[in-house]
């Protein structure tokens, strides 16, 4: 029987005119027979109806994206409680994933946050609410709505209960244990009752969230972890009570004090997860914790404190010494420095004055400031950082699909090794049904998968959070990865290497001082809006000069401008324009021409009455560490380049002041993305650094788009690391980071999949013929949390992590 036929409202960008809608309506129609889409140019929005036993909305949504269009969903971050391992993420995101509506959904374990993206018309939180109960787990509402005391609250609570059934469990477990090892003057069978009487209920109290689990798990029919210790404390607990009662067991089969003290150790071991998992985050707590809670705004009624949320974009903001900037905005009154350093990660506070942007969440220092706000709520650039680095939190680097693959086989083939074990051991090997069974309990108990579960999530987690505090935003988890394989770093020039703000290098006068030269060039090159003009009148305002009145003020194209200043003719060009109005060039100072553009420079040549007066020398400063970031990427053994649209003399000359040998010059900016394709054609893995504005087609066509910039919407929202600070260096951190947080990864796997490797088989007796040595079940239990804890401590080791070009700064 054919399903119902369901319609839904896409919301479709990218789409400029009617042929658009014509379009993505027959892509959609073209996908089965019986989809029908009617798409409204004027609204954005397609209408699709089909038969979701045919098509999926993820296989609409790619027919869409081929046709040239995008599909937008609403997104959610949810907060799940009660997550332990791998499987219960699978759990989650299967769950999730089978509603209709729902179109992406990530689970990750160490944030306890599902990020989901869906459809609303056919899907509601409400119903994300219920399969995630169903699937046994607890909907603790909106990540955005869950305020960081709520968290915190819920938190203390279950860590609270952890703590309480495990230290319960040890009290009673401890001396049942002691008691089978001591002489008392009762029978067996007289401990037997005793130690049922005592166990049972604590047994309960204990296990009954690990059974309460497995139960759910199996409802839903997935085998997780909480099925395997239900398996393992059950059958010590029921094998206890069959020996106690004398059905088929026993007094040697009594395990209460191991039933009890197994619970307990897997108690122990989620406690100490989930304290541990508590401090992962704590790079997004710290930020969230910048946030400032009220704001003096200023108005005609004088000053008033209101809530940050309150204050509207406009309003003018008083900050007092030691209060923090509470939203965006523009100084427009009073001067003082401002620690910048939660931002940006610089450590020397900023001068601000008149004109100077202020960003909120950081602290003013000495004096009073006024400012404007500019940018409120969401728009904030701290709001817009927590919001990046959250959502990379929430990305997962391919390699966690060697941990998914694992997970997948893994409890099936621990099933069928426990089940192996207890049958060689019994039937073929003869040994006792105690021995048996204490093997297939060690094993269901040590084969917990969830460190391998967690090797990835928790490095992401704090190597994403770590970066955030170095100014270093990693917007995903997949460039962590590719960084790592980095091997060529295409810098941009402009901007980039190079503070793109021509500035007066050098003066060169003849016949009159340095003062009086810059001065009347100055006075001509106030009425030009050239950059290079810029500087000239930059620098005589910086060094107090007295600028002249010009008049008859003139561009000549192609060749300078002309003005007339106090009386005399003043000419500031080229060679060309001193040819064409007759003016001969002194030797020397054509040398000195020709020296500065061997240097890179542009040299302009003043003229006055009929005569050079000089020269002056203008160039793009270097920035302070491109020399320093050229090195730090070589001693990676990564090629650097520098693409450029200057020429090839200007971009050469640059080149060797930093150390590049490897430049592509006189590059268009809508070609820059070309020579990054024709990089990776020759099977470079590239990387591209630019200021994220129009260098925005290199940034995505690279394999890592690094923007480098001062967190402005442009940077933020190009590239796959972001940098906050304007400085290249910060790009070597980046790749350093990356490489770090992945060989961190791979450490977390790796010790994951060794503890399985080696207990497994030590759990199952392989080590009984030849040692005479077997694996207790406390002991395995143990060895399962140590197993979880170091992982966690392995990547809590990121958080101290400084990436060696950010040492010493």
């Amino acid at each position: 029987m054919a399903e119902e036929k369901k319609k839904v409202d896409l919301k479709i960008s990218g789409m400029h005119c009617a042929t658009c809608a014509i379009t993505v309506e027959k892509a959609v129609k073209g996908l089965e027979e019986g989809t029908d889409a009617s798409v409204n140019f004027g609204t954005d929005t397609a209408s699709v109806t089909f038969d979701p036993g045919k098509v999926t909305l993820s296989q609409i949504e790619d027919a869409v994206r081929e046709s040239g269009y995008e599909v937008l969903y609403e997104e959610a971050t949810i907060k799940v409680g009660g997550m332990v391992c791998a499987t219960c993420v699978q759990t989650i995101e299967e769950a999730l994933r089978a509603l209709p509506g729902v179109i992406r959904a990530n689970v990750n374990l160490s944030t306890e946050k599902a990020y989901v993206a869906y459809n609303s018309s056919l899907t509601s939180l409400e119903d994300m609410k219920d399969a995630i109960e169903s699937a046994g787990y607890q909907y603790l509402g909106l990540a955005d709505l869950l305020t960081q005391e709520a968290e915190e609250k819920a938190r203390a609570k279950d860590l609270s209960g952890k703590f309480r059934r495990f230290t319960i469990g040890f009290a009673v477990s401890i001396p049942l244990f002691l008691l089978m090892y001591v002489s008392l003057p009762i029978s067996m069978q007289a401990l037997a009752y005793a130690e049922l009487l005592v166990a049972t209920p604590v047994f309960v109290y204990v296990a009954s969230p690990i059974f309460r689990a497995a139960w759910t798990a199996l409802k839903n029919r997935t085998l997780n972890m909480d099925v395997m210790y239900a398996m393992g404390t059950g059958v010590a607990y029921v094998a206890s009570v069959m020996g106690t009662f004398g059905i088929v067991l026993t007094t040697e089969f009594i395990f209460y004090d191991t039933a009890v003290m197994l619970a307990s150790f897997l108690m122990l071991g989620r406690y100490l997860e989930a304290r541990a998992k508590g401090r992962t985050s704590e790079a997004i707590k710290k930020l969230i914790g910048l946030r400032p809670k009220t704001a003096t705004v200023i108005s005609d009624e004088g000053e008033r404190e209101v809530p940050v949320e309150d204050v509207q974009v406009g309003d003018r903001i008083l900050v007092h010494p030691g209060e923090k900037v509470p939203v965006d905005g523009e100084v427009i009154a009073g001067e003082s420095y401002v620690d910048e350093s939660m931002i940006t990660g610089e450590p020397v506070p900023a001068a601000k004055k008149k004109g100077s942007k202020v960003v909120g969440g950081t602290l003013n220092t000495n004096s009073v400031l006024t400012f404007r706000a500019e940018r409120v709520g969401k728009d904030t650039v701290l709001a817009q950082i927590i919001a990046l680095v959250e959502e990379a939190q929430g990305s997962r680097p391919p390699v966690q699909r060697i941990a998914d693959v694992a997970v997948t086989y893994f409890i099936p083939t621990v099933l069928i090794i426990a089940v192996g074990a207890f049958l060689i051991w019994y039937f073929v090997a003869g040994q006792t049904l105690l021995f048996a069974l204490t093997a297939l309990i060690s094993v269901l108990v040590v084969a917990c998968p969830c460190a391998l579960g967690l090797a990835t999530p928790t490095a992401v987690t704090v190597g994403v959070g770590r970066g955030a505090e170095l100014g270093i935003l990693v917007k995903n988890g997949e460039a962590l990865e590719v960084a790592d394989r980095l091997t060529t770093v295409l810098f941009d020039k402009t901007g980039t290497l190079t503070r793109g703000k021509p500035e007066i290098t050098d003066i060169i006068p003849e016949g009159m001082d340095k003062g009086t030269l810059l001065a009347l060039a100055a006075s001509v090159e106030r009425n030009s809006g050239h950059p290079l003009a810029e500087a000239v009148v930059r620098a005589a305002k910086e060094q107090g000069l007295p600028l002249h009145e010009s008049v008859r003020f003139d561009t000549l194209a192609g060749l300078g401008v002309r003005a007339e200043v106090l009386g005399e003719e003043v000419l500031i060009g080229n060679r060309a324009l001193l040819a064409e109005k007759g003016i001969p060039l002194p030797a020397g100072t054509d040398a000195s021409l020709v020296s500065l553009e061997k240097d890179g420079k542009t040299g302009i040549i003043i003229a006055v009455a009929g005569m050079v007066a000089g020269i002056i020398g203008i160039s793009d400063i270097l920035k302070d560490h491109s020399r320093e970031a050229v090195d730090g990427l070589a001693k990676m053994k990564i090629r650097v380049a520098m693409i450029t649209g200057d020429n090839e003399k200007t971009a050469s000359a640059i080149a060797r002041q930093i150390g590049i040998d490897r430049v592509i010059a006189q590059v268009l900016p809508q070609d820059k993305a070309n020579e990054v394709k024709r990089l990776q054609q020759k099977g470079e893995v590239v990387a591209f650094v630019g200021d994220g504005i129009n260098d925005a087609p290199a940034l995505a066509q690279s394999d890592v788009g690094i923007a480098i910039g001062s967190g402005t919407d442009v940077a933020i929202e190009t590239g796959d690391l972001v940098l906050i600070k304007d400085d290249p260096l910060d790009a070597v951190a980046g790749i350093q980071l990356s490489r770090k947080v992945m060989t961190r990864i791979k450490q977390n796997i790796f010790w994951a999949f060794a503890y399985n490797t080696a207990l497994i088989p030590v759990a199952a007796g392989a080590l009984y013929p030849f040692t005479g040595y077997t694996f207790k079940p406390e002991l395995a239990a143990l060895a399962m949390a140590i197993s979880s804890v170091t992982v966690i401590s392995l990547s809590l080791l990121l958080k101290k992590y400084i990436p060696p070009a950010r040492k010493g700064r």
